[in-house]
């Protein structure tokens, strides 16, 4: 009888943890993808990102299905999409054209990860259910990495005006609704 309570009580705990396991792959992926950006594996990076947004989507559902939503994950996904979707997105562009521009190649790099983070902060402060508030950044760092894919084929110089533009995006105030 033992034995099948505390298997019952550890089966629950992982159920409990599943979300934020799942998140937490988002994170490894995120961080994986800007170690290979510093490493000049740019396109792997690329890859990298996109898997990590795969996994963004599925800690939601799980948390979702298993009923165990929190505070914690909540506050940890955005953590984890900080990194996976603001800052390996700006590290990847900035390595492979920003950097062409110099100071202001980096300033707008930084200017989508701190628009990233008021994104972010917005949203676990604001009770918005069925709508998103402005861009979510999962979509703004996928449309930023996905970006890097037309280097060869657009000038560079509108590379400053993506980032720019999915950054001010994602601070907006219009409202997505949430599929």
């Amino acid at each position: 009888m033992f034995l099948l309570q505390h298997l019952d009580q550890t089966v629950k705990k992982i159920k409990s943890q599943a979300a934020n396991l799942i998140t937490l792959i988002n994170l490894g992926f995120g961080a994986m993808a800007i170690l290979l950006v510093l490493q000049g594996e740019l396109r792997t990076s690329l890859l990298l990102i996109t898997i990590a947004a795969v996994f963004d989507r599925l800690d939601g559902m799980v948390a979702r299905k298993t009923n165990t939503t929190s505070e914690l994950g909540k506050q940890l996904d955005s953590l984890s999409d900080i990194i996976s979707f603001g800052v390996a997105p700006a590290i990847l562009l900035y390595q492979g054209v920003l950097f062409t521009f110099g100071m202001p190649g980096a300033f707008f790099a930084i200017i989508f990860i701190a628009c990233g983070a008021i994104r972010l902060a917005r949203f676990n402060v604001t009770d918005t259910h069925g709508f998103f508030v402005g861009l979510p950044i999962t979509v703004a760092g996928l449309l930023l990495t996905l970006s890097f894919l037309l280097i060869d084929i657009i000038p560079d110089y509108q590379f400053m005006f993506i980032t720019l533009i999915l950054a001010f995006l994602m601070i907006g105030t219009f409202k997505i609704r949430k599929v």
